[in-house]
């Protein structure tokens, strides 16, 4: 099994999300920086390998009086047998909290009609974009520190340790700072099992994949919640210069 690892956590705040997974690629996007929300994890979009589980996602945050803040969330993710997936961002709470934390956002992809489906519970509206079919391909990360297998939930991942040194000059703290992402890819449900993110100056927040269940999910996870509205949020045709002509359409679907 000598495959690239995927690194699949998304950083961002709900805007951000529904740029970064409405235009969801087959590979995911590489981490983008230190924030102070932990969106989720990416599905790898493949058919023939259904699955649901349970997201678990800690948050260990320090504080400007030099507390950490811990706060952790669960939400359900799934894959069904044509490769389409669900993935639900809830909020981070308290370690006091009880109860089930509220649903922010859900996202759906179809890998076959290519349509990208995000919704906010209570707001009416789905966004749907069309996307353009992406190359198939897997990310690299040079100097990437193997860390061998292991078994999770049943399954052998692979680890690899991500380490990056933000010079002083833009760390935000005066001195050089070291970034360390973990993560622990399995190659029978082709994405990550386990990741890990240490930065000095946010703190620590791990994702773990659990409660996998091998079966068909509902199809209902997979629809759009009725009375809602779909909006196209597709983006228009871009004009690109024909070779020794004028500007040309390139359509979008």
């Amino acid at each position: 099994m000598n495959r690239s690892f995927v690194l699949a956590m998304a950083w961002l705040a709900s805007i951000t999300y529904l740029a970064a997974q409405t235009g969801i690629l087959e590979t995911p996007p590489l981490y983008r920086g230190p924030a102070s929300e932990v969106s989720g994890v990416f599905i790898t979009p493949v058919a023939g390998i259904p699955f649901s589980a349970t997201i678990a996602i800690n948050s260990e945050q320090k504080l400007p009086d030099g507390t950490t803040e811990v706060k952790r969330t669960q939400a359900l993710i799934a894959r069904d047998s044509q490769g389409r997936i669900r993935n639900e961002r809830r909020m981070l709470v308290t370690e006091s909290f009880r109860g089930t934390p509220t649903l922010l956002s859900v996202h759906i992809f179809d890998p076959v009609t290519r349509i990208s489906s995000l919704y906010i519970p209570g707001s009416g509206i789905v966004r749907q974009r069309l996307l353009p079919p992406q190359p198939a391909g897997e990310p690299s990360y040079p100097g990437a520190e193997d860390l061998g297998y292991t078994t999770l939930n049943g399954m052998q991942t692979k680890g690899a340790r991500v380490t990056r040194t933000i010079p002083a000059q833009v760390s935000g703290t005066g001195k050089p700072v070291q970034v360390t992402d973990e993560f622990w890819y399995s190659e029978e449900l082709h994405m990550n099992i386990l990741e890990r993110h240490l930065d000095p100056r946010s703190g620590e927040q791990t994702v773990a994949i659990l409660s996998i269940q091998r079966e068909e999910p509902p199809a209902s996870l997979f629809e759009m919640p009725a009375g809602y509205k779909i909006v196209d949020v597709t983006p228009p045709p871009q004009p690109r210069q024909g070779p020794g002509g004028p500007a040309q359409v390139n359509p979008a679907r």
